[in-house]
């Protein structure tokens, strides 16, 4: 029986070390908490949890040089609160800066940026599954702009998570790339948990979002499709690039890197 309770306490801190970087570490101080103070963890997890997410980590994070990016700001927000509670909303200061100065340019064209998964807290090279290279506070997701049923621009988004709804769903590139055996590369539609809105792309203030960050000295590259490239216009930008077949499609959103 200790045996199992131990077993079980290891998958606990592997599941949550996978997806919060720091959840795991959190676990085993409600553990010993619980123990002392003679409480349950369904009750010490929860608030030990808050304290490290809301006033613990951000400020050790800035000594090792990421910084937590906003989440109840209108310019510059979280698809939904599980990125913050999930401490997947950590930048470099450089790239925190790049997002606050482009929200703050582009809030008079009426276009609010909205953040997916970014990095976490700590440490170059630890990965935030399932992206390939959002290892180094360098890196982040941007949510398209999107039109409603009737063509008029909106904050909303298709899908629960942000990713995982198309575009174009059968496009050439990613017909391609599934066809070349890279099954991966249309994985993302496993992650939209759901679909919640019938919304088609704003191309206009999705191409104004794109070049506001091409624009920025301090961006080095931006995946999109390449069929959105041609779409939106922007085939003479060289920031603008496929990610290859390697990755998965970058019809769901824009990912976002500086040097």
């Amino acid at each position: 029986m200790k045996f199992l309770k131990l077993l079980g306490h290891i998958c606990v801190i592997l599941f949550l070390t996978v997806i919060t970087q720091v959840g795991g570490i959190v676990w085993l101080l409600s553990v010993f908490v619980s123990k002392k103070v003679k409480t349950k963890k369904r009750y010490t997890f929860p608030l030990l949890y808050l304290v490290f997410n809301l006033l613990i980590i951000p400020p050790i994070a800035k000594i090792f040089g990421r910084e937590k990016l906003p989440v109840f700001s209108s310019e510059l927000k979280p698809r939904n609160i599980a990125y913050p509670l999930l401490f997947r909303n950590y930048v470099t200061p450089e790239l925190s800066n790049l997002l606050i100065t482009s929200a703050t340019d582009l809030n008079s064209s009426n276009i609010s940026i909205t953040y997916l998964d970014a990095n976490f807290p700590f440490l170059n090279g630890f990965p935030l599954l399932p992206h390939l290279s959002h290892n180094d506070g360098k890196k982040i997701d941007i949510s398209f702009q999107y039109l409603d049923n009737e063509g008029m621009p909106t904050n909303k988004k298709p899908s629960v998570s942000g990713y995982g709804v198309y575009v174009n769903s059968t496009n050439q590139t990613s017909e391609k790339c599934k066809y070349e055996g890279y099954w991966q590369y249309d994985f993302p539609k496993y992650l939209s948990f759901g679909k919640l809105n019938e919304l088609t792309l704003d191309e206009k203030n999705t191409r104004t979002l794109v070049l506001e960050f091409v624009n920025n000295s301090n961006t080095q590259k931006i995946f999109i499709e390449p069929y959105l490239k041609q779409q939106l216009q922007l085939q003479n930008y060289s920031k603008i690039r496929f990610h290859g077949c390697q990755a998965v499609r970058h019809d769901d959103h824009i990912h976002l890197q500086i040097k």
